[in-house]
């Protein structure tokens, strides 16, 4: 009988095969044969059912006759299906059984993607050797592209998609100028600008511009890793390399390979961190904390630091071969205070963002509303503008946002204009006695006092970075 015969009783587990041949001897003798070894053997002498049944099963392994018609022997209609069946599937495992034609016919058939053939009669010790090979490189490949998928999706989710800058003022359209130019190379960029001006977001930009846009992006907060992570952090260390070293680790950098490296605040390394930095840049190898053997890297390496350019320059605080290296591009950033004109439009994209978020009506700002955001100083730049949207979009009960819905004037009553003039630190404060209000205070004036330097302020604090940042978010400064 033609068709497709299909075995009756129990299924095995243990991987499935398709047998395809003219022969029904063949075929039975073959399902007789790998059922007691496979969990599901399926057998057609009908090829042209071949892509019916790829559709309802992947097959571990694909036996493929080389002819199908009464005399023929060149081996053509098996070279036509095996190009179908890698056509319908590029990682199928296709054996091929051939009686015809000798080695050479069966060679030119993996050279056109077979894994490998048998000859008829076979020997039953030969075809479950091959057919157990076979079936090892099916899950090879297998695993091969599911790790392939689950890279692609980790290096979409560590990357993160871009947001688009904010914005039409003519010192945004001069970044982004310099972005369309940086973005292409393979120039090392340097991104200067205050606290909440968006540096990682220009680097994120910059990345996804350039050809590495489809690899791994990585930012590293060198402001947040202690000296004693640094190596470890950045360049991976070997098992038992120190205390805590339970296992190898990759660093960052080894991470990022042929991605890009963001590395954040590194204004704040100290000099001899800066001289292990400048040796991996210049050598493009890393050398993890407990081996000798360097690792090659290909990573693309964006830094950002809120530190003035005259800081920079002063080679006690930063190596100089360093920044050479670091700002081959220099981008510097301007606070939000001097590009007025986008206050409003990113203003209006929050509101948007955090209505919807948070499932409140979107409403429109009272012209009022409009002319203080413009006037007001925003010193923590954009950062502290999207705290006070989202405050405001929760806290508003009008049908528009009101100017006390932003809370811009400080607690002391003074004036926006004056809220730059508060008191520094050691002079005298105003009388008052409220915790949370002296928090505040006490912030502002630090702040305001190092320039809006985060690491300075915090030190200050007697505060770490990430505990300030979480006070800054807290009284939306």
């Amino acid at each position: 009988m033609r068709g497709i015969l299909q075995c009756k009783g129990k299924s095995m587990s243990g991987g499935s095969v398709l047998i395809i041949d003219d022969d029904d001897d063949i075929l039975i003798a073959g399902k007789l044969l790998l059922k007691r070894h496979y969990g599901h053997v399926e057998i057609t002498n009908r090829p042209e059912t071949i892509p019916e049944l790829m559709a309802a099963r992947t097959f571990d392994v694909i036996l493929l006759d080389m002819n199908f018609s009464p005399g023929e022997s060149s081996g053509a209609q098996g070279f036509e299906w095996l190009a179908r069946i890698l056509v319908l599937d590029p990682d199928a495992v296709v054996v091929l059984i051939t009686a015809h034609g000798g080695v050479n016919v069966a060679v030119k058939a993996m050279k056109l993607g077979a894994t490998d053939f048998v000859m008829k009669p076979w020997e039953n010790e030969r075809l479950l050797a091959t057919l157990s090979t076979a079936a090892k490189l099916k899950q090879t490949r297998s695993v091969a592209r599911s790790l392939e998928h689950s890279n692609a999706a980790l290096t979409a989710t560590v990357t993160g998609n871009t947001q688009t800058m904010l914005g039409g003022s003519k010192a945004l359209q001069e970044v982004n100028s310099l972005i369309a130019r940086a973005a292409p190379t393979a120039a090392n960029v340097l991104i200067l600008g205050e606290n909440g001006t968006g540096k990682e977001l220009v680097a994120r930009a910059i990345h996804q511009q350039s050809e590495r846009h489809n690899k791994v992006f990585i930012a590293v907060d060198l402001g947040s890793l202690s000296e004693s992570l640094f190596e470890s952090e950045l360049f991976g260390h070997k098992k038992g390399a120190f205390t805590d070293a339970r296992e190898d680790r990759i660093g960052r950098m080894e991470a990022a390979n042929g991605g890009t490296v963001f590395l954040d605040e590194i204004g704040n390394l100290p000099l001899h961190l800066q001289a292990k930095l400048l040796t991996v840049l210049e050598s493009r190898q890393i050398t993890p904390v407990g081996s000798n053997k360097p690792v090659d890297i290909d990573i693309r390496v964006i830094a950002a630091t809120n530190r003035p350019r005259p800081e920079l320059r002063d080679e006690t605080q930063f190596r100089q071969d360093l920044l050479f290296r670091l700002n081959t591009v220099e981008i510097q950033l301007p606070p939000l205070r001097e590009r007025q004109d986008d206050i409003v439009v990113i203003a209006r994209h929050y509101a948007q963002t955090y209505s919807k978020k948070y499932g409140r009506p979107v409403k429109d700002f009272a012209p009022a509303t409009l002319a203080a955001l413009n006037r007001y100083a925003w010193p923590g730049n954009i950062r502290a503008l999207k705290h006070a949207l989202e405050r405001a979009v929760i806290l508003s009960t009008t049908d528009q946002f009101e100017v006390a819905d932003f809370q811009l004037e400080p607690i002391t009553g003074n004036s926006i204009a004056q809220s730059d003039s508060l008191p520094l630190a050691g002079t005298a404060l105003a009388p008052e006695l409220n915790l949370e209000r002296l928090e505040k205070q006490a912030i502002s004036q630090a702040l305001r006092l190092h320039g809006y330097n985060i690491s300075h302020a915090a030190r200050d604090l007697g505060l770490t970075r990430a505990a300030l940042y979480r006070r800054m978010e807290k009284h939306g400064l």
